[in-house]
């Protein structure tokens, strides 16, 4: 049966429509997003099929083209689609994040690094530059790495707190093995990059290790 078969009040897009986003289940929103299914198979019955393939949306939303494409019906235009919309969803919180105190928007922040990190096969480092109201100035890739290893030059950061005027940053990375827990390397990294911005009276107000779903707060476990 085709979803315009069903009664019109259980269709996926006509109940977001009336009940909001948030009354829908993750394949429900997820056939809003495809529109339409495959030839057997309705857009509800492909996103739950897409969901049992990947596991989970977190797994999906960092699915690369080739891994997206596999599914019969899911081409490129699909995928540039998908992508868009979690760009959208990064720079919306992005403005967020510019408009008000970031230290009031924990949440707010471990989104936008799910965001900014997911799906990455290396490991990438990020710095959020914020100004003395702690609004975010800048949110930059600094480094990039291999699958389990990245070279931070601690120079470099201290020369773009300088150019943006930060008053304080956050710091952030991912690990692809999908552990959030920070190494002995990651920790002593913390504390070389606490002493470097020191120097130019920049504070580091926290560090995050982004394990797909899960983020590791420094601060939260008493680490910085």
């Amino acid at each position: 049966m085709t979803i315009t078969d069903w009664p019109e009040q259980q269709r996926p897009r006509e109940r977001l429509i009336r009940d909001g986003a948030q009354a829908l289940s993750d394949a429900e929103l997820l056939a809003v997003f495809l529109r339409v299914g495959v030839p057997g198979k309705n857009a509800v019955e492909l996103a739950r099929e897409l969901l049992r393939e990947f596991g989970s949306l977190q797994a999906l939303f960092g699915a690369s083209l080739a891994e997206f494409t596999r599914i019969p019906g899911l081409g490129n235009a699909k995928f540039a689609q998908l992508k868009a919309v979690m760009e959208l969803a990064r720079r919306a919180i992005s403005e967020q994040l510019r408009r008000g105190e970031t230290l009031n928007s924990p949440q707010a922040v471990k989104e936008y690094l799910r965001l900014a990190l997911i799906g990455q096969p290396y490991e990438s480092f990020h710095v959020l530059f914020l100004d003395v109201r702690n609004r975010l100035i800048e949110a930059r890739e600094m480094f990039r790495g291999t699958l389990t290893h990245t070279s931070v030059y601690p120079r470099e950061i201290v020369r773009e707190a300088l150019a943006y005027n930060a008053a304080s940053v956050l710091l952030a990375h991912n690990h692809p093995s999908g552990v959030p827990d920070p190494s002995e390397s990651d920790l002593a990294l913390t504390r070389t990059l606490v002493q470097a911005l020191a120097l130019i009276d920049v504070r580091i107000l926290d560090h995050f290790v982004v394990a797909g779903h899960r983020v590791h707060s420094f601060a939260e476990n008493g680490q910085i």
